[in-house]
């Protein structure tokens, strides 16, 4: 049952640019329903997917529909339709936006080897950041599937996984490698991980509080405080110094979630070294006998 408040303009633009080739009638109803969809997925995943599905029958060849169908039968545990679906999507969007959903849903139907052969034959360097990252888990967890623990951290082990900066995308891989050396039997490190998964997600939630719309394009990143940042290593280990002032001429860098690590000092210049050699030989440079550093080389 469509909602009198839900009307077409409640789906995403670009959702709506894609039901073009409908009957104007057809994809104002379509329209709503994937809307529906949208705004049920966490609370009603089953109700969701029955208005995805409503809106398969009447625009089956439309990739955001098949996707849609897809993502709500993955919420309700229906990994086999979530294969079929994706695949489809695949076929007629020519993207590989869903890729890590795939993956995951080929575990889901006891399929590990399957989910790593589809994970392999994509190009990463291709995919938008978030799907990157996400891909980089479902692999970890077709690993876990094999029993291949160690390679599943190594899966884990790629540039987005910083541990001194947030993301949107950084509580899931955070919470991920904590998993992975739980099951290695590293408790301590995966402690650690999972703190800094939730301080991550903490702070990102705070501030997600105050907007009313994020961008799924948005690739956020923010700072901690100082207590927050202390709380990544209680004994002080990760602790690190503000980093120094960019140039005027430089471009001002993104905002961090801790700074860079503070610099060792600067090892003294050839005359420190003469003068501190002449004073343990009891010769007066100020007397003018020393010799200068040109004349020392």
């Amino acid at each position: 049952m469509l909602l009198a408040d839900v009307t077409p303009q409640d789906l995403a633009s670009a959702a709506r640019n894609e039901l073009k080739t409908l009957s104007k009638e057809n994809a104002e109803q379509v329209a709503r329903h994937l809307a529906m969809a949208a705004r049920l997925i966490d609370d009603d995943p089953e109700l969701a997917h029955q208005h995805a599905l409503a809106a398969s029958r009447s625009a089956g060849r439309i990739a955001v529909v098949r996707e849609t169908v897809a993502i709500t039968a993955y919420a309700i545990g229906d990994f086999a339709l979530a294969v079929r679906e994706l695949r489809t999507f695949r076929r007629i969007s020519g993207r590989d936006d869903q890729i890590a959903l795939l993956v995951d849903s080929e575990r889901g139907v006891g399929r590990p080897d399957r989910a790593l052969e589809v994970g392999r034959a994509v190009d990463r360097t291709a995919l938008p950041v978030e799907v990157r990252v996400e891909l980089a888990i479902a692999m970890s967890g077709a690993r876990l599937d094999l029993g291949e623990n160690e390679r599943a951290l190594q899966e884990l082990d790629i540039p987005e996984l910083d541990p001194d900066r947030a993301f949107s995308w950084s509580p899931g891989l955070f919470a991920a490698r904590a998993a992975v050396l739980e099951e290695l039997g590293r408790l301590d490190e995966a402690a650690q991980w999972q703190r800094r998964a939730e301080i991550a997600e903490d702070v990102i939630g705070a501030r997600d509080a105050d907007s009313e719309t994020l961008l799924i394009e948005e690739i956020d990143e923010v700072e901690l405080d100082d207590d927050e940042i202390d709380d990544l290593d209680p004994d002080g280990e990760d602790a690190v110094a503000p980093a120094p002032a960019e140039s005027e001429s430089e471009p001002e860098p993104e905002p961090e979630l801790a700074t860079e690590i503070a610099p060792e000092p600067a090892p003294a210049s050839v005359q420190d070294e003469v003068d501190e050699i002449l004073a343990e030989a009891g010769i007066d440079d100020a007397a003018g006998d020393a010799p200068d550093a040109e004349s020392t080389r």
